[in-house]
């Protein structure tokens, strides 16, 4: 926020103040001045007249001047190119101080030289104010310039200062000009007077003009036709404002928008009345096409974007730029305003798309009060009445009901000082509030306070307070160390479970990494393992960025992508992060493994990164944070096969819980890569199984060995889980072990069946197992897998 002093002078007094202690008191009050800017600078500076202009006798570019300075006639020798005899000029007189330093009397070339005649660049004004003739030769003043005046600085209206205001985005009332004296002249303690213009629209005859809107991004427009100004000069302190702001003066009409808008912090948009083909205009969305700017470009609308049409047509991109085609111009005799509220969300996707940053669309997206559409419309209509000869006014059209309800917030004495920690008396807080327009109304120790339409980051007592606090100044608050309760310094159950499986699976050969939490629209909708929706950013800072994941093996599977475009063949990763969906947050354990998980090419000994590792890393760690292998069970996928291989994958159930997917990944959408992903908050939560000690046995234990022809779709841990359910010995668990070491399908056996082979270990606490007592759990063990599993024993 740009606000001169001249400007602050306008609505209050602060010429006892210099620029200095006003921005050190409204730093304190909490909106940081990141800056001070002077608009030109100099000492000792005159306006002079040109009597004589010669060419320098030893120069091919130089000039030897005589200039009258009001008391006296001194010669000057000037390199600037548009200097002659009869101007009026800028001159800095021997002992003056500039930006580019101190001026002395001198010779130049054989002739003498008292002073300099000057730039306005010379004098440190913003080259971007300047046009190419005052940035090239020393700037020529108007015939009626007072020859012999002190203060051309003061003259040209260059003698201000602006304070560069970084607000707080709670704060965006205070763009407004108006606003940001009210709260000036409460911090500094001055009595502002705004000017009066309430009611300045509410005049005019019938009109013909109709507005409306088409879209709900449009809730509120207001329009008015002015048949009859005049385009001139604007007036100098509307230009000296617009200068001190940063914005260049066009003519009094134009500049009035511009002025409107800085004071209210409402953009409006003045149409060409006569350009418009009816007295129609409607605010609507669904354009797909070209449009050409005020600025001469041409853009490409799209359908969510806010337009403001005329018989169907486009005439201005709303809340960002008008067209090129209705702008006002040197022969405009009449107008027709447009002040409207626009979706904030809208305008900033619309600007940021087209890559055009304007005043009025930075204003929507930080948002406007309710009442300053009609706040805008009628100092418009007061200053075009004033500076704009304007007459023929029609009554003002609305469409759409202002959303504002009054608001009041009460609280006492007792809760502020208990919420600050302080000592405030009653009439000190009142003031402030008084200050401030709240218009504070007290009955015992009970404050209400009606809050003002511009403010709309007043909702509790807390901002009350925090009001309070920053008017009376933060050094009022006590000293006070704070209390802090005594905690053990030990690792979450959480975090340990976190750090335990990042150390076993780094334990067996694969790399921890670490992607990007946003993700493009592809990889959102290719989420695996995906419970929730997604969460869509409002402002993503890219088409890449715009989700919160829901899933990390898309992610994950840009690493091994990435590591294989560089010939990197075995590719072991894992992560464990957190993902996100409009239900919460929750933590995810995701594997992607691809080639070799281990090897040693001196033995031959390779671990090939497939199915059946993975699946043995995913039921290793469970084991080691306490999940049985009994609790644990794989079954067919049927959850997501668009990913996943359908035949090669399998869901990991704990108990009747779907907690992950596992298995090879789709041919379609990948090669020769296994993945897993667990909701691993799902596995905090459950209860473990208690680590008990249980000493080895003693006793020899006995293997046998196996093998059964079986229909090729019965599953073989079944065959193990009926195995299991065959081994107790009187009450003592004698099976040990029960291992898988071969499948056979092919030649020997049909087409729909399968061998299977596994070897079975026994084994007892308290004594030696003879024959008979293995032979009776093994004859059950047989008898049950040909019944329950309709196996065939292979002689």
């Amino acid at each position: 926020m740009r606000i001169s002093r001249k400007w602050f002078n306008q609505f209050m007094d602060v010429q006892d103040l210099s620029i200095e202690e006003m921005a050190k008191r409204i730093t304190d009050a909490g909106f940081e001045v990141e800056g001070i800017e002077h608009l030109s600078q100099g000492t000792n500076l005159v306006i002079g007249h040109v009597e004589t202009c010669t060419e320098h006798p030893d120069s091919d570019h130089l000039h030897c001047t005589t200039v009258n300075v009001g008391n006296e006639v001194v010669n000057i020798v000037c390199g600037a190119p548009n200097v002659a005899a009869g101007q009026n000029v800028i001159v800095a007189l021997p002992g003056a101080v500039l930006p580019g330093g101190e001026i002395k009397n001198g010779v130049i070339r054989g002739v003498e030289s008292n002073g300099m005649i000057c730039s306005l660049l010379e004098l440190g004004v913003d080259p971007a104010s300047l046009n190419e003739d005052q940035k090239n030769g020393i700037e020529v003043l108007p015939e009626d310039a007072p020859v012999g005046n002190t203060d051309p600085l003061g003259y040209l209206g260059l003698d201000d200062e602006v304070l560069d205001i970084g607000l707080t985005p709670n704060r965006n009332d205070c763009l407004a000009a108006f606003n940001m004296a009210k709260e000036a002249g409460a911090i500094l303690n001055r009595e502002v007077k705004l000017p009066e213009y309430t009611g300045a629209s509410d005049v005019g005859s019938k009109t013909h003009l109709h507005v409306e809107s088409t879209t709900e991004k449009c809730p509120l427009f207001y329009g008015k036709v002015i048949n009859h100004l005049t385009i001139k000069e604007s007036p100098k302190w509307m230009k000296e404002l617009l200068a001190a702001s940063g914005v260049k003066s066009i003519n009094n009409v134009v500049d009035i928008s511009n002025i409107v808008m800085l004071e209210t912090g409402q953009p409006m948009h003045f149409y060409d009345a006569k350009s418009l083909p009816s007295q129609s205009i409607v605010v609507a969305d669904g354009f797909d096409e070209e449009y050409t700017a005020l600025d001469g470009v041409t853009y490409k609308l799209q359908p969510e974007d806010i337009v403001i049409t005329n018989q169907g047509k486009p005439i201005g991109i709303a809340g960002v730029m008008g067209g090129d085609d209705s702008k006002i111009l040197d022969t405009t005799d009449s107008i027709i305003i447009e002040c409207a509220i626009f979706d904030h969300v809208a305008i900033r996707n619309t600007a940021r798309r087209l890559n055009l940053s304007t005043d009025a669309s930075v204003r929507y997206q930080k948002g406007i009060e309710p009442l300053a559409s009609k706040k805008a419309l009628d100092r418009a209509v007061q200053l075009l009445i004033e500076y704009a000869d304007a007459t023929g006014i029609e009554e003002t059209v609305q469409y759409g009901q202002v959303p504002y309800e009054p608001k009041s917030i009460s609280c006492t004495l007792t809760a502020i000082n208990n919420r600050l920690g302080t000592d405030f008396n009653l009439d000190e807080v009142v003031d402030v509030f008084t200050r401030l327009d709240f218009e504070p109304e007290v009955a015992d120790d009970l404050i209400t306070c009606h809050i003002p339409s511009s403010r709309t980051d007043m909702e509790g007592m807390a901002d009350l307070s925090e009001e309070v606090i920053r008017m009376l100044g933060y050094d009022r608050l006590p000293s006070t160390l704070p209390v802090m309760p005594m905690t053990e310094g030990k690792l979450t159950y959480k975090q340990q479970l976190t750090r335990q499986a990042r150390q076993f699976l780094c334990a067996q050969g694969l790399q921890d990494c670490l992607t990007y939490t946003l993700i493009s629209t592809e990889k959102k909708d290719n989420a695996i393992f995906n419970t929730d929706e997604a969460i869509e950013l409002a402002s993503p800072m890219s088409e890449e960025r715009r989700y919160i994941r829901t899933s990390i093996l898309p992610s994950l599977l840009d690493v091994v992508s990435y590591n294989r475009a560089r010939n990197i063949k075995d590719i072991n990763v894992f992560e464990l992060s957190d993902v996100a969906g409009v239900s919460g947050a929750k933590m995810h354990l995701a594997i992607a493994m691809s080639g070799n998980l281990q090897q040693t090419r001196w033995t031959s000994d390779v671990t090939v990164s497939d199915f059946y590792t993975l699946k043995g890393l995913v039921e290793a760690f469970l084991d080691q944070i306490g999940i049985a292998a009994q609790r644990i069970s794989f079954v067919e996928n049927d959850l997501d096969t668009t990913h996943f291989h359908p035949y090669r994958s399998a869901k990991i159930m704990l108990g009747k819980d779907c907690v992950g997917l596992l298995g090879d990944i789709h041919p379609q959408y990948g090669k020769n890569i296994v993945m897993a992903e667990l909701d691993f908050d799902a596995l905090i939560d459950v209860k473990k199984s208690k680590i008990k000690f249980s000493p080895v046995s003693k006793y020899p234990s006995v293997s046998r060995d196996l093998a059964f022809v079986l229909d090729r779709a019965m599953p073989v841990q079944k065959v193990v889980d009926t195995i299991n359910k065959q081994g107790r010995l009187n009450k003592e668990m004698i099976i040990r072990d029960v291992e898988v070491f071969d499948v056979y399908e092919g030649e020997h056996v049909s087409k729909d069946e399968k061998s299977v082979a596994l070897s079975i270990t026994f084994q007892s606490d308290s004594h030696t197992l003879k024959d008979e007592e293995i032979n009776q759990v093994f004859e059950a063990i047989l008898e049950h897998i040909q019944k329950d599993c309709n196996a065939t024993l292979r002689s």
